[in-house]
């Protein structure tokens, strides 16, 4: 074994290592190697180095892998892998060290010697970052020696030497993203530290940790995390789940291989009526799903619908005539399915869709055993959990009912607009905007302040319906959001089992949540927010919700005026006009005129809108259910730790 283990080190060096293509067009066209130039593809250039060393992990060589956001926001990654080879490459003539970092498709992974899996989803990883970095130190332990090569947008600014010795092996890669290139180059410590935790459930046993040397606590020490997990998705699970009740207390946790496809699933029930389940091929995060995922339902369907027919458990839903339907054995459940494939085709819109077929029958035939084994070995948690489908069924049902009543009326998102829509004149729905205002009041403002043309308004009366917190029936029944499915002309399948909205035909490309900036303001925004995570979430996956900043204050001093939308605002608008200027403080849009919102908010050439998106659904999950949900404790606790740092109206 040790031999074995030998001859992996000796076979990983420059000949691993195979060149499919040049790097010319990175630094062109970025967008089409990092997703886009915006916050989002500067922290891909992270998750692109950290996959090198996760892949170092999975082939069983890394243990320990360090992020740092350092003080002028550049980012250092260190691993105890094995050290990226810098043996010289045969065909390209330079170290191999240099051929990973300048050539694009370059690196062990394209290999099957190297690695097993690999976490890159285009293999294009660190080349694309030092292409994209003004400057990129790599740091190599291997051979009881230390390597240094420094890089400036893709091409070496120093020959490979060597700058000392060392016991130990590793690669160490500092980069600085190149601001030229990119909109914001100022990284968020929480997004970092969210996909670290996520590849450290993915990848029980290995240590991530991230440090961010800008931020220093009052004892002198730099924010840090460490993030492990003993059992890898059980605790994911758990950890997704620590705000919702829990049906059962277990969580069903497989770990295992099946033709040649290792699966690791985990899943659990708690009392919500939401489904949340997340996929993940080689660590990388599917959010269309995909075969996996397919085959996961199947096998969860099939095994719980046999238990409950075998136990004469359905009986009573066939007294009523309910049929049973798929998404019955899925509300309430919380789950995480991850696969290893070695050479994953994915598919969809962004790439992030498993296509590999073969995939299905593998996790459908682990998911299938494993749940089998434990309704048998459990039989009071199995009860539980086919009353809770028998529940989803028969509150289903109730919803079609009470979902037909109402399009029988005036369909959803069907003619008979709201009476309270001011709608534009435009039809064009990429240029539309549909501003949702707090009250009538709010609602005169704003429609005295809009372009007619492109821009409507409707007003809703107080905080509408917690969606988190209701059945489906319930929902359906609810003016305002009868009203929000209405203006936006967005549908709700008419068949019983179908409860997916259809936004094809949506009428504005721009929803714009438009509040006071109080505390009620923001307790509504954080309504209406959920209700589009939970029962309209196309609207945030396809970029269409917005929130509108009001300013906080109106400084002015004769005829110069200023508006302030933060506290640091205020103070250089008064260093600007003086002490003795007058400060009005907005307390509600209701007491701006319409020139004023106009001015401030609503103009697209002066407004600030933040533009709401899911960078990771599993912690919007969870932030959703502790916010929004029943149990007080754990919302308590997020209040107490933030309080802090909020912006609360006095």
């Amino acid at each position: 074994m040790i031999e074995d283990e030998q001859q992996k080190q000796e076979d990983y060096g420059a000949s691993s290592i195979q060149v499919l293509e040049g790097l010319e067009a990175v630094r062109k066209r970025p967008a089409m190697y990092i997703g886009d130039i915006s916050t989002k593809g500067l922290h891909h250039l992270v998750y692109e180095v950290v996959d090198n060393s996760i892949d170092e992990a999975l082939a069983g060589y890394a243990r320990n892998i360090d992020v740092t956001i350092n003080e002028d926001n550049s980012i250092t990654v260190t691993d105890d892998g094995r050290g990226i080879p810098v043996d010289m490459h045969e065909k390209e003539h330079k170290s191999a060290l240099e051929v990973v970092l300048t050539v694009l498709h370059a690196g062990g992974k394209f290999d099957k010697g190297s690695y097993k899996v690999s976490g890159g989803l285009h293999g294009v990883g660190v080349s694309c970052v030092n292409a994209l970095s003004t400057y990129l130190r790599a740091e190599v332990r291997r051979n009881g020696k230390i390597y240094m090569q420094e890089y400036s947008c893709g091409k070496p600014t120093s020959q490979l030497e060597v700058i000392g010795t060392s016991d130990h092996t590793g690669t160490m890669v500092t980069f600085l993203p190149d601001s030229s290139i990119f909109i914001d180059t100022v990284y968020n410590y929480d997004t970092l530290a969210n996909r670290l935790r996520d590849l450290a459930y993915l990848n029980a046993g290995i240590t991530l940790t991230l440090t961010d040397r800008r931020q220093k606590s009052d004892d002198g020490s730099f924010r840090s995390e460490t993030f492990f997990s003993e059992t890898g998705l059980e605790d994911f699970v758990r950890y997704i789940d620590a705000t919702k009740e829990p049906l059962i207390n277990d969580v069903i946790h497989l770990n295992t291989e099946r033709q040649g496809i290792p699966v690791e699933v985990a899943l659990t029930y708690n009392t919500s009526f939401n489904e949340n389940v997340y996929s993940f091929v080689n660590n990388i995060n599917t959010i269309e799903g995909g075969t996996h995922l397919t085959g996961f339902r199947r096998g969860l369907t099939a095994t719980l619908k046999k238990y409950a027919e075998e136990n004469k458990m359905l009986d009573k839903l066939a007294k009523q005539k309910v049929d049973i339907d798929p998404s019955d054995f899925r509300e309430g459940l919380t789950a995480v399915v991850s696969v290893k494939v070695m050479e994953p085709q994915f598919e969809g819109q962004t790439k992030t869709k498993l296509g590999n077929n073969e995939v299905i029958g593998a996790v459908q035939t682990a998911v299938s055993e494993a749940l089998k084994d434990y309704l048998e070995e459990h039989p009071q948690q199995a009860k539980t959990v086919v009353e809770k489908i028998i529940l989803a069924a028969t509150a289903r049902h109730a919803a079609y009912k009470a979902r037909t009543e109402i399009q029988r009326k005036s369909p959803l998102g069907g003619g008979g607009l709201p009476g309270k829509l001011a709608d534009c004149s435009s039809r064009t729905a990429e240029d539309c905007e549909l501003f949702i205002v707090e009250g009538d009041s709010a609602g005169g403002s704003a429609k005295q302040a809009r372009d007619r043309r492109f821009q409507a308004i409707l007003p809703i009366r107080g905080k509408i319906l917690n969606v988190e917190k209701a059945m489906d029936h319930k929902i359906w029944e609810n003016q305002e959001i009868q009203a929000l499915f209405r203006a936006l002309r967005v549908t709700i399948g008419t068949e019983e089992d179908d409860k997916e909205p259809n936004i094809s035909k949506i009428a504005y490309h721009k929803i714009i949540i438009m509040t006071d900036a109080d505390v009620d303001g923001s307790h509504i925004d954080t309504l209406l927010m959920t209700f589009f995570f939970r029962r309209m979430r196309p609207v945030i996956e396809q970029g269409y919700l917005f929130i509108a900043s009001p300013p906080l204050y109106k400084v002015s001093r004769g005829k110069n005026e200023i508006y302030c939308w933060t506290e640091v605002h205020l103070r250089q608008a008064l260093e600007k006009l003086g002490t003795q200027a007058k400060v009005q403080r907005y307390k509600g849009l209701g007491e701006m005129d319409a020139h004023e919102l106009k001015e401030t908010t609503m103009d697209p050439e002066k407004r600030w809108l933040k533009q709401v998106n899911i960078s990771d659904a599993a912690e919007a999950d969870r932030i959703f259910s502790m916010l929004m949900g029943e149990d007080v404790a754990p919302r308590r606790e997020f209040i107490e730790a933030n309080a802090a740092y909020a912006n609360i109206d006095a």
